[in-house]
């Protein structure tokens, strides 16, 4: 991993607190964000009631589509920025979700404590220091039988998805970022994050490694697809 991207994935907390008041607003600018965290919310398939962990869970708005998708759902989300989960805290959500700061890496540190049903990790497995290990430690906080949607970019397998990424990260992305959020550094380092991330293929055999079954990737729609994916895997029973 270039030292550069190595450097930039330890500061991603401090970014977020940069921009985490003004992240719901650029995010808002994304055709289908937010219905797309929703689609890998129902992809899990989860009934009402489900346990669900909310990994990198950010502003809330992966919480929130949780919410919508798995009706009475008990959710504990986690997120490694103060900032993200100050404005997550002031949601209407907020009174039925256990919001936790801790480090994705590291869970149960932040004193997760499983069997989940389900797990729901949007944007954030291209952070951690070593997503084996991270894949490893989310196997063990699943039920057997339980899933996991690891909702990421992934544009490695595609010169036409690289293509469309870089061009739509430099000349809106960035641009945007630095003029509702004032700052473009967390997208600057977004958009070199997803270049160096793995295929779809290598990803869905770090899952494989990691014990998980029935492993499959959902796409979405518009200009996301291609970029953006659901991978869906279970815990055996």
């Amino acid at each position: 991993m270039p030292e550069q991207l190595k450097k930039s994935r330890m500061d991603v907390p401090d970014a977020f607190n940069l921009v985490a008041g003004r992240y719901d607003l650029l995010t808002a600018l994304n055709p289908g964000y937010r219905k797309h965290l929703r689609w890998s919310a129902r992809r899990l398939g989860l009934q009402s009631g489900a346990r669900v962990l909310d990994l990198c869970c950010g502003t809330g708005l992966s919480t929130e589509a949780l919410a919508l998708e798995v009706p009475d759902a008990e959710i504990v989300g986690l997120d490694g920025s103060a900032g993200m989960l100050a404005v997550a805290r002031e949601k209407s959500i907020a009174a039925d979700v256990q919001f936790v700061l801790g480090d994705a890496m590291e869970p149960e540190e932040a004193g997760i404590r499983g069997p989940f049903d389900g797990i729901l990790m949007a944007y954030g497995i291209r952070n951690v220091a070593d997503p084996d290990v991270c894949l490893t430690r989310l196997y063990r906080l699943l039920r057997p039988g339980g899933t996991i949607c690891i909702h990421e970019y992934s544009v490695a397998d595609s010169a036409w998805s690289r293509r469309v990424w870089n061009a739509v990260t430099v000349g809106v992305v960035i641009p945007s970022g630095k003029i509702f959020s004032g700052s473009a550094r967390i997208y600057r380092y977004l958009r070199r994050s997803v270049n160096e991330f793995d295929g779809v293929g290598a990803f869905e055999r770090r899952l494989s490694r990691a014990g998980f079954v029935e492993i499959r990737t959902e796409p979405m729609d518009g200009w996301q697809r291609g970029i953006v994916h659901s991978f869906l895997a279970r815990r055996p029973e």
